[in-house]
């Protein structure tokens, strides 16, 4: 795809490649090529974008080549990018992987997302590894997430060190999760930080998370809507809605630049394996 035009867009931190209209999808080689920091691009993923009647398709790749059914910031970005181009009036239909997403822009930078029915009901789970229990709730967002509350500080949370083995936990199935470290502040306001699958990294921030953190706090009598969560990328994200309507995910949705795709984005090596 050298040559291919490109889009860099952010979704309060989330940050994405985006192609429009591709003569085709782009490989699983591919996306790890563009997503590796410092040897290309760089980003949290890429997703392709192609315009249908009354909205546009949207296909998402994680950073490491696999496809996602859902990645809610990056489906945030993807209206916004869509908006951009003119193919709605201020409001878009998004198709993806896990349903049709209604999307909106709410400000300059913002945008809204109506959540179809795929928020599953947190379930109690609780985690051992090396030695230790780790009480939480699992559920399904369009993909798997494990909501962890955290009794201190997120700033010294071992993000890295527990988010690693708790997200390929044999308990949470073959798949895997994402993993979200959670600190419920207040009746409407969390704190969290996101170690994602498919990156297999802590990320500036989770759409999914957010909705699958405060599902877990409502359920737990620990959050009420509306509620906002506080991000690693320093953006909050808000949910609203609920009760006989769908939920809503709003926050930060900006286009960053926009280029030719060139051959050396490709020529990136494989990561070295240390002696």
């Amino acid at each position: 795809m050298s040559g291919s035009p490109f889009f860099k867009l952010s979704g309060a931190g989330n940050d994405f490649v985006a192609l429009v209209g591709p003569a085709a999808e782009p490989h699983e080689a591919q996306v790890r090529a563009w997503c590796r920091r410092g040897l290309s691009l760089g980003a949290d993923g890429v997703f392709t974008l192609e315009r249908r009647r009354g909205g546009a398709r949207m296909r998402h790749y994680n950073a490491d080549g696999s496809r996602a059914d859902l990645c809610l910031n990056g489906s945030r970005c993807a209206a916004r990018l869509a908006l951009h181009l003119g193919w709605g009036d201020g409001k878009v239909e998004l198709v993806t992987d896990a349903g049709v997403l209604r999307a909106r822009r709410t400000g300059d930078d913002r945008v809204a997302v109506e959540l179809p029915d795929i928020v599953g009901r947190p379930e109690a789970r609780s985690l051992e590894w090396s030695g230790q229990r780790h009480d939480g709730f699992y559920l399904r967002v369009g993909v798997p997430h494990f909501v962890l509350p955290w009794p201190e500080s997120l700033r010294d949370a071992p993000v890295a060190e527990l988010g690693a083995p708790l997200r390929r936990h044999p308990d949470l199935g073959a798949d895997g999760a994402n993993v979200n470290f959670v600190r419920y502040v207040a009746p409407g306001h969390c704190e969290l930080r996101t170690f994602e699958r498919g990156v297999e990294a802590e990320t500036l921030a989770c759409g999914t998370g957010v909705v699958a953190t405060v599902a877990a706090g409502t359920a737990a009598g620990r959050l009420e809507l509306p509620a906002s969560a506080l991000t690693s990328g320093g953006y909050e994200l808000s949910v609203r809605g609920g009760g006989e309507g769908p939920l809503v995910l709003e926050g930060d949705a900006r286009i960053l630049a926009s280029g030719d795709l060139l051959a050396g984005a490709d020529a990136v090596p494989a990561p070295p394996l240390w002696s």
